[in-house]
């Protein structure tokens, strides 16, 4: 398999890889697009476009909701931008393949770890400050008591690993997809005969792949919701 490099830009010691800052740029502005051409000219009785963007929300609510119980709808619009922009950001590395020379100029940002690490380190800081902010710093803190202070570093060590799987789902997913695409497009590109046989098992993956992205925005939606729910529904079951 022939190994392709992300073009990387130095700049006060730190090392920026150039294609995935477009690639996230670029998920950014095509999911502002959409919502904000869905969200215009909105009325009582939705149609065509506005009830795609009513779907796509209602179906983030039913998600979170069993999670979140009475405080769905104060984190209702963070988790439907997380899932919003990472639905797209899985799906538009399947969009085509764009090399030059040793450069790889196109992928799913999601395929990098960088990014999913960040990702699950943003619902982190949420889950933690809202925690302490409905719990307060003292009943927060002994929450990592439960039910026995035995249990401290496991209760440390579970915080950690939620953080960790929240990152490596998505980057395994999405990171391996875009790996086989590319093992199929070579495939095309070693004998003539083997082209119609690579583009038909390339749609087909192409489709399983969309699946799974999508299945991994709600996963990571879902999860993130249960995180945040462990810690600010404990103020109100007291």
């Amino acid at each position: 398999m022939e190994t392709l490099e992300n073009p990387t830009l130095q700049f006060l010691g730190i090392e920026f890889d150039l294609t995935i800052l477009a690639m996230s740029l670029l998920t950014v502005l095509a999911a502002f697009s959409f919502l904000f051409w869905a969200s215009r000219r909105m009325t009582l009785k939705p149609k065509g476009r506005q009830n795609v963007l009513e779907y796509l929300y209602e179906f983030v609510i039913n998600t979170i909701k069993p999670n979140l119980g009475a405080y769905t709808q104060n984190y209702s619009l963070l988790l439907f931008t997380f899932f919003f922009f990472i639905l797209i950001a899985n799906n538009i590395g399947l969009v085509t393949k764009l090399e030059v020379g040793d450069y790889n100029l196109w992928t799913s940002p999601t395929a990098n770890f960088s990014v999913d690490l960040t990702l699950s380190l943003m619902i982190a800081c949420v889950v933690h400050v809202e925690g302490i902010r409905k719990n307060g710093i003292k009943d927060y803190l002994k929450g990592y008591l439960a039910p026995q202070p035995i249990m401290l570093p496991m209760n440390i060590l579970s915080e950690l690993t939620n953080i960790a799987s929240l990152a490596l789902r998505l980057f395994g997913n999405i990171y391996a997809g875009e790996v086989v695409t590319t093992l199929l497009v070579q495939l095309a590109n070693w004998k003539l005969f083997m082209a119609p046989v690579a583009f038909g098992i390339n749609l087909a993956w192409t489709a399983f792949s969309m699946f799974i992205s999508t299945i991994q925005a709600y996963v990571f939606t879902m999860l993130a919701s249960s995180y945040i729910g462990d810690k600010v529904n404990g103020s109100s079951e007291e």
